[in-house]
C-alpha cells in the first residue's frame, strides 16, 4: 500500500485504504506495522506518517554514544554500525533511536551519517554525579557516555557536590543547547557506602528493582505451599532422595539431581522446578518475568527474575518441602553416552540443601564431613560416578576448557567489602555443571525432533581476524597454533595447557575467549562451539532465566500432547524473544561488571600508599596493565611514572621498550607497585612501580635531560 501509494501515510489513511474498520483488526493493523518500524523496514515520522526506509536513503537503528563524544547507530537491519560524529551527537543521547541518512565515510572505513529523525528517545532519566562549580550545578552521566546535563538551582533537590542523583531529563540537548534535569532521587557517595555503586547501576543500566503491584499481588495469591490439586497427575519421587548442590550463599534453588547404578552405566534424574506451572504465558508475572529475561547478581543483592514468593519459596526446591518439578531422566552409559532420556511432570522433597565444599570435602574423605552428610552419602558417591563418566564424554568431543579467575566479593555486617579472594572452583562444581548440560542437551534434542520452535543457546565459533591476531601473539610467547585451531575446541585446549603456568595465563585465555562471538538465544540452532555441542539449549534454570521456561512451556506442550501448529509461540516470536533475553543478559552483566569494579576500587581506596606485588596483564602504548596478586585487581603503570624514556610496543605488542634505558616490561612479568591513586566513579586504579618512585620535579628533570630530537613521548 506504501509503496502503491508512493507518499508517506497516516495510520488513519493506511486502515482506510485496506478497509480495516472494527477495532480489533485495527488493533492487529497497527501492532504488524510497529513490527515493521522495529524491524527496521518502515520509519514513523514526527508528523505520525509511515515511511518506506528505501524511499529515504535512510537506515534505523539505536544510538551508542562513547564517551569521547561521538557514536555510532547500531542498525535495526544488521547491515553493520554507521559512525556519526561529535556534531551529529551534540542533540543524541546513548539509546536514542534515530533514522540516519548515510553520508560517506568514518574511521577505518566504517560508513557514516546523518541525523534525520530523532525517532524516540531512548532515556527518560539519567543517574550520575552532582557536581557544583562556580555556582552553576550539573550532573555528569555514569555509563558509556559523559555528558552533561544543567541542573537548575530549583530543581536540585538537596543535591550535595560530589553525591550521586538519579535526575528527570526536563529538556533534551540540540545542537545549540545543552540537555537539563531535575533531581528525583538523592543516592549518596559510593566512596562512604558501596551499596550505592549497585544503586547507580540499576539506574544506570535500566534494571527494574521492584515488581509492579499487580505483579505482587498475583504472587502473593499463589500462596507458600503446594496445593494437592497441584500434585494431581504427576510422578511423585518424594521419597526418592534428591539433593541441591549449590554455592553457600545460594537462596534459590532450581535444580536437584538423584544418581543410581544401573548395568552398563547410571540412571540419572535431574529436577528442575516447575516454574512453568505458576507462570502462565501472558499473564502479569509472565509479562514481568519476559521483560527482566534474568536475574541480575551484585555483591550486595540479586534482583530476581520473579518475586521472592517464587524465587526463594514456592518454586525454589528448598529441602523437606513438596515441590513441583520438570524431570529429565537419562541412561547414562560408563563412556558418558546419554540414552533413553524422557521427560516428566512430577512431584519432589529435597532430601538435603548441600554446598559445594562440603560435597567435594566429603569425597576427599574428610571424616566430619562425610559423617555429616551420610544420610546423603551413598547418593553423592553415584553422583560422582556419573559425572565420571559425563567428563570422559566431554574430554571425547573436546569442549572448550577456559576456567577463568572470578572474584569473589565478600562483605562485612557494615555493607562494606571484607575481602576480595578467587573463587575456587572444584569437582563438586564441575559435576552439577555436566549434569545440567546433560539435561540441556536432552531437552534441545526432545523440543528439535518434534519441530517446535525454542530457543537454543548457540555459541559460533571464533571470528577468523580475530583468530589470525591471536595465533600470531600466542605464537610469539612460543605456542604453536595450528590454523586448524580456529574449528577444533580441542586443539585451543592443548595451546591452553601449554600455557597454563604462565602467571599471565587468565589474561591469555581471556584473549581465546574475545575471539568467540557472544553466546545467546535465538530459534535457528548452529551448535555451541564452546562446548562441542550440535545441539544445545536451557533447561535447568527457570527461577532466573526467561529462556529456560520458554523451554519448559515447550517440553509442557508436547507432554500434554499438543501439536506443532497449536503452540502459543512461531518462530518469529521466538527471533523477537531471542533478541530480547540475548540482550537483556548482556544489560544484566554489564551492571554486574560496572558494580565489581567500583566495588574493587572503593577497597583500593584504603590502600593508597601501600606496596603490593603483581603481573603484567596488559601492554598499551600508555603503559602496563597489572594485576595485584593479593588483591585480585586491574590497575594502570602510566608511561608517565616510568622512567623517562620514550617507549615504544615491541614483539607484536607483547613487550613495552624504552629507547634508551633498555628497560623493557613484558607481559606475565612479576612487578613490585605502589597503588598512587583511586578514582571509584571511573572504576580506574594508577599504579607506579615501586623502583621507579620518583617525586614530580624528579621527573621534570629526568624529562628535560632527554634529547630534544624526540618530539613526543610515547602515551
Amino acid at each position: 500500500m506504501l509503496q502503491a501509494g508512493g507518499v508517506p501515510q497516516t495510520f488513519a489513511a493506511l486502515a482506510a485504504a485496506l478497509q480495516v474498520k472494527q477495532p480489533r483488526h485495527q488493533d492487529s493493523l497497527r501492532k504488524r506495522l510497529q513490527d515493521l518500524v522495529s524491524a527496521g523496514r518502515l520509519l514513523l515520522n514526527r508528523r505520525g506518517e509511515y515511511c518506506l526506509i528505501e524511499k529515504l536513503d535512510a537506515v534505523t537503528g539505536v544510538v551508542s554514544a562513547h564517551r569521547d563524544g561521538y557514536g555510532f547507530l547500531i542498525t535495526s537491519d544488521g547491515s553493520g554500525d554507521v559512525f556519526l560524529p561529535p556534531d551529529e551527537m551534540r542533540q543524541l543521547l546513548d539509546g536514542d533511536r534515530v533514522a540516519v541518512r548515510l553520508t560517506g565515510s568514518g574511521p577505518r572505513g566504517r560508513r557514516a551519517g546523518t541525523v534525520m529523525e530523532i525517532l524516540e528517545r531512548g532515556k527518560q532519566s539519567v543517574v550520575g554525579r552532582y557536581v557544583r562549580e562556580r555556582g552553576i550545578g550539573y550532573v555528569v552521566e555514569g555509563g558509556r557516555s559523559a555528558r552533561h546535563y544543567l541542573v537548575p538551582d530549583a530543581h536540585r533537590g538537596g543535591a550535595t557536590d560530589g553525591h550521586f542523583v538519579k535526575i528527570e531529563i526536563i529538556s533534551y540537548p540540540g545542537i545549540n543547547r545543552e540537555a537539563q534535569g531535575k533531581v528525583v532521587r538523592l543516592l549518596g557517595s559510593p566512596e562512604e557506602d558501596p551499596a550505592v555503586a549497585t544503586d547507580a547501576a540499576l539506574e544506570i543500566y535500566g534494571l527494574p528493582a521492584v515488581f509492579p503491584p499487580e505483579v505482587r499481588r498475583d504472587a502473593a495469591a499463589l500462596g507458600v505451599e503446594v496445593k494437592a490439586g497441584d500434585k494431581a497427575g504427576r510422578t511423585d519421587l518424594r521419597e526418592l532422595p534428591l539433593v541441591t548442590i549449590d554455592g553457600a550463599d545460594a537462596r534459590d534453588f532450581d535444580d536437584a539431581v538423584y544418581a543410581e547404578p544401573m548395568a552398563g552405566g547410571w540412571r540419572l534424574l535431574v529436577a528442575i522446578a516447575d516454574v512453568s506451572h505458576y507462570v502462565r504465558a501472558g499473564e502479569p508475572l509472565d509479562r514481568e518475568a519476559a521483560h527482566r529475561s534474568t536475574s541480575a547478581y551484585f555483591p550486595d543483592r540479586v534482583v530476581p527474575m520473579l518475586p521472592e514468593q517464587l524465587s526463594n519459596g514456592l518454586c525454589s526446591l528448598n529441602p523437606d518441602v513438596d515441590r513441583l518439578c520438570m524431570v529429565c531422566e537419562m541412561r547414562v552409559s560408563a563412556a558418558g553416552e546419554v540414552g533413553d532420556a524422557r521427560f516428566f511432570r512430577a512431584v519432589m522433597r529435597s532430601r538435603q540443601r548441600l554446598v559445594y565444599e562440603d560435597v567435594q570435602a566429603a569425597r576427599d574423605g574428610n571424616v566430619g564431613v562425610r559423617q555429616r552428610l551420610k544420610g546423603v552419602q551413598t547418593q553423592l558417591d553415584n553422583l560422582y560416578g556419573v559425572f565420571a563418566s559425563l567428563e570422559r564424554a566431554r574430554r571425547r568431543r573436546g569442549a572448550l576448557e577456559l576456567e577463568l579467575p572470578e572474584a569473589q566479593i565478600t562483605l562485612g555486617t557494615n555493607g562494606r567489602i571484607a575481602s576480595i579472594s578467587l573463587r575456587q572452583r572444584n569437582d563438586a562444581h564441575r559435576l552439577i555443571e555436566e549434569c545440567m548440560i546433560a539435561a540441556n542437551v536432552q531437552a534441545a534434542k526432545f523440543l528439535q525432533r518434534r519441530h517446535l520452535p525454542t530457543l537454543y543457546r548457540v555459541h559460533a565459533g571464533p571470528d577468523e581476524e580475530k583468530f589470525e591476531n591471536l595465533r600470531l601473539m600466542l605464537q610469539a610467547l612460543g605456542a604453536k597454533v595450528t590454523s586448524q585451531a580456529r574449528a577444533r575446541p580441542r586443539e585451543i585446549n592443548r595451546i591452553l595447557a601449554a600455557l597454563r603456568d604462565r602467571p599471565d595465563y587468565p589474561m591469555l585465555a581471556t584473549a581465546v575467549l574475545r575471539t568467540m562471538a557472544q553466546a545467546v538465544y535465538q530459534p535457528a540452532n548452529i551448535g555451541h562451539f564452546g562446548l562441542g555441542l550440535a545441539t544445545y539449549t536451557h533447561f535447568t534454570s527457570p527461577i532466573r532465566r526467561y529462556p529456560d521456561l520458554l523451554v519448559h512451556r515447550g517440553i509442557g506442550h508436547i507432554l500434554d500432547h499438543g501439536k506443532p501448529a497449536a503452540y502459543r509461540y512461531d518462530v518469529p516470536a521466538m527471533e523477537l524473544l531471542g533478541r530480547l533475553t540475548s540482550e537483556r543478559e548482556r544489560r544484566a552483566e554489564e551492571a554486574a561488571r560496572h558494580v565489581e569494579a567500583r566495588y574493587k576500587c572503593a577497597y583500593v581506596k584504603d590502600r593508597i600508599g601501600e606496596v603490593a606485588d603483581g603481573v603484567v596483564s596488559g601492554l598499551t602504548h600508555f603503559g602496563l596493565f597489572v594485576t595485584l596478586t593479593a588483591l585480585n585487581v586491574d590497575g594502570l603503570v602510566h608511561v608517565t611514572s616510568l622512567r623517562n624514556d620514550y617507549y615504544h610496543l615491541e614483539q607484536g605488542g607483547l613487550r613495552l621498550a624504552g629507547e634508551r634505558s633498555g628497560r623493557s616490561y613484558g607481559l606475565g612479568e612479576r612487578l613490585r607497585v605502589r597503588i598512587l591513586r583511586v578514582d571509584v566513579d571511573e572504576a580506574r586504579i594508577d599504579l607506579a612501580l615501586e623502583d621507579d618512585a620518583a617525586t614530580p620535579a624528579q621527573r621534570t628533570r629526568r624529562q628535560a635531560a632527554l634529547p630534544r630530537r624526540h618530539s613526543q613521548r610515547q602515551r
